[in-house]
């Protein structure tokens, strides 16, 4: 064989190979991807083959002597304790790049304080949705102590502002859910907002909470307008051991609440968590329908918390929702999600002033604990880079 023969050779090794990859490289890309929720059972599955139990619906109902029932409690999911997310979402939020928090650095690193740092500041504040009536009660509040009383030392005037920063987001309100509940009934949480605010999810992520602290408790799935919301609780549910009630797709909410209040009565849960259709809050049908739902469990227990879930970086936007809200059901506490990088921390002031209750639970993460109790001195701490 010469050399021009073994070159073509060569070529013709060389067009083979090419081909075969990118018939493979296209014959990946028309394979459908896996759903979430395929992936979800697929790592399942793999978890409970490593732990050589038998797969879900196999019919195995011992592996090596091992029962059916405790297959499933494999599966279960141990919830963090409260405190220590508390110290992670501290320490999460102080090092989050808000506007709030990078305003109140500027403002202590400043050699002097004149007008143009003051000015600065303020337009900081108002684009950080702490709006226009708070951000001159603080500024003006600040400009009086720093400049009138002289306060010089970095150190004292960072003290100052941590406790103007405190009074404005108001330790005195009382964030506890209570959860109180007379004998033979369960303690009530209905849990309110628009779509896309992450609602389900925090319903999901309150029964963890509720769960670590030793709580019984049982999820209604009363969203049955959103496609594949009660799919998506029961998942939460499942991976606490927490039973969900559900009705099919466009089933009456009122109905699906009245029937987890009733079971949780039958079952002697402590708390039922109640999720609710979520669609655009100007529409009429939806906040009626809320009333409804809230009224029909009255009829079998009290309503023991209506938790408005508010998305912390949709800013103004979530002010306006949250009045529309109000004036449906009575808001008794408000649970503000992805109050994080992106979020603009002003909202918790915001949001608390304009419906005159607390904030009582944020979320800063996607992972399913990245979730507690609001806290005002750690908030103000974070904001600090404490």
């Amino acid at each position: 064989m010469d050399t021009w023969q073994l070159v073509a050779l060569i070529v013709v090794l060389v067009v083979v190979i090419a081909v075969i990859v990118v018939a493979r490289v296209h014959i990946a890309r028309l394979q459908p991807k896996p759903t979430s929720q395929e992936v979800e059972r697929e790592v399942e599955a793999e978890e409970v083959a490593e732990a050589g139990l038998p797969q879900p619906g196999s019919g195995a109902e011992t592996v090596e002597g091992v029962p059916a029932s405790v297959v499933e409690a494999a599966l279960v999911q141990t919830p963090e304790p409260v405190a220590s997310r508390m110290v992670r979402l501290r320490r999460r939020l102080a090092g989050a790049d808000n506007p709030l928090a990078r305003a109140l650095a500027q403002l202590l690193a400043a050699p002097t304080l004149n007008d143009d740092v003051w000015d600065e500041f303020e337009a900081t504040l108002i684009g950080a949705d702490l709006g226009v009536a708070t951000t001159q009660e603080l500024v003006d509040a600040l400009r009086t102590k720093l400049g009138v009383e002289g306060i010089s030392d970095p150190e004292q005037a960072k003290q100052l502002l941590r406790a103007e920063l405190l009074a404005l987001v108001d330790p005195e309100m009382d964030r506890s859910l209570h959860l109180d509940h007379a004998e033979g009934v369960p303690a009530v949480v209905m849990l309110v907002g628009v779509n896309g605010t992450g609602k389900t999810t925090t319903v999901g992520k309150l029964a963890r909470i509720l769960v670590a602290e030793k709580h019984t408790v049982l999820l209604g799935a009363a969203d049955t307008f959103r496609a594949a919301a009660t799919e998506q609780l029961t998942t939460w549910g499942d991976r606490v051991g927490v039973p969900t009630v559900g009705g099919v797709e466009g089933a009456d909410p009122a109905s699906v609440a009245y029937q987890a209040v009733e079971k949780a009565i039958a079952d002697q849960v402590d708390v039922v968590l109640v999720d609710t259709a979520g669609r655009l809050h100007t529409k009429v049908g939806l906040m009626d329908e809320l009333g409804k739902v809230k009224r029909v469990i009255e009829k079998l227990a009290p309503t023991s918390e209506v938790l408005l879930v508010v998305d912390a970086t949709t800013g103004q936007n979530g002010l306006t929702q949250a009045r529309v809200f109000a004036e449906v059901v009575d808001i008794t506490g408000i649970v503000l999600t992805k109050l994080d990088g992106s979020a603009k921390g002003g909202i918790v002031v915001a949001v608390q002033r304009e419906l005159g209750v607390p904030v009582k639970l944020v979320g800063l993460g996607e992972a399913a604990d990245d979730f507690a109790p609001f806290d005002p001195a750690d908030f103000v701490a974070g904001l600090l880079g404490e």
